[in-house]
């Protein structure tokens, strides 16, 4: 009798255990079929439940996850959605301690001004092998005078009329401005064929680039969008300022995004 009562108990225990761990609540899910990989559910989720892998937006723990769906209004492509079904209980402790820890990360990395992007540093340029440059004049390789692929006038986003005819049926690239001081060959690779606009995500109003890029977009028939940025943290509002516009303007183009790093690679 004992041991009925024993095993009794220890059944329901476990079944206890079992449906805390496992309990029906609502839940964030993601459609990466839909998912464009634009990064905006990471900055609207304040737990840190999403992160992206591999291109796709994904929900790392559903312990992270409060259900709440700030994400969804950020979603242009509508793969978000909140859903109810067995998952595990949130934890906000877990996720107060995550977000101290990225905490701790970033003030580990702070510079004085706040922004790992204004790190001083030289950067060192093999020079150049004459042997080698004499070599290739030899294979009949010619010097080559460079032409600026500049398509329009005025080019700081800040100065530029949205309703400009030049913006019309346009490819239309962003650049943060530092991009075209790093990377040598900026204009025939990212100048050339497109409308040029730039600006400084650190420096300048990003609401008012958002606000800008909104009207640019929604009233220009933009065939495409590219977007250069420098590896900085601080180029990452120039993005999110392109793809809130597109998603303002209910308009969204093919995209491409580039990365240039501070010693003038592309990433």
């Amino acid at each position: 009798m004992l041991l009925h009562l024993y095993m009794y108990f220890i059944i329901i225990n476990i079944s206890k255990q079992e449906e805390e761990i496992n309990m029906i609540r609502k839940i964030v899910d993601i459609d990466k079929e839909k998912c464009n990989g634009c990064g905006l559910c990471i900055d609207a989720c304040h737990e840190g439940a999403i992160e992206l892998v591999e291109g796709k937006a994904v929900l790392i723990s559903d312990e992270y996850c409060d259900g709440l769906g700030d994400c969804l209004p950020e979603c242009p492509t509508g793969a978000i959605e909140i859903v109810e079904r067995e998952s595990e209980e949130y934890n906000e402790e877990l996720v107060m301690k995550k977000m101290n820890e990225r905490k701790k990360t970033v003030e580990n990395n702070k510079l004085p001004c706040g922004c790992p992007g204004t790190a001083a540093k030289k950067i060192e340029r093999k020079p150049l092998n004459v042997v080698s440059a004499i070599k290739a004049k030899k294979k009949d390789v010619t010097d080559e005078v460079l032409t600026s692929e500049l398509r329009q006038w005025p080019v700081q986003l800040k100065l530029m009329n949205p309703q400009a005819s030049y913006l019309q049926g346009a490819n239309l690239l962003v650049a943060a401005d530092c991009t075209a001081y790093a990377y040598a060959d900026f204009h025939r690779e990212f100048i050339k064929d497109h409308i040029t606009v730039i600006g400084c995500p650190k420096l300048d109003d990003i609401q008012y680039y958002e606000e800008k890029l909104t009207e640019i977009i929604r009233t220009n028939n933009i065939k495409s969008i590219t977007v250069v940025r420098m590896e900085v943290p601080c180029c990452t509002g120039i993005v999110n300022a392109v793809k809130k516009a597109m998603l303002n303007s209910q308009t969204i183009v093919p995209y491409k995004e580039v990365t240039v790093t501070t010693d003038g690679n592309l990433l």
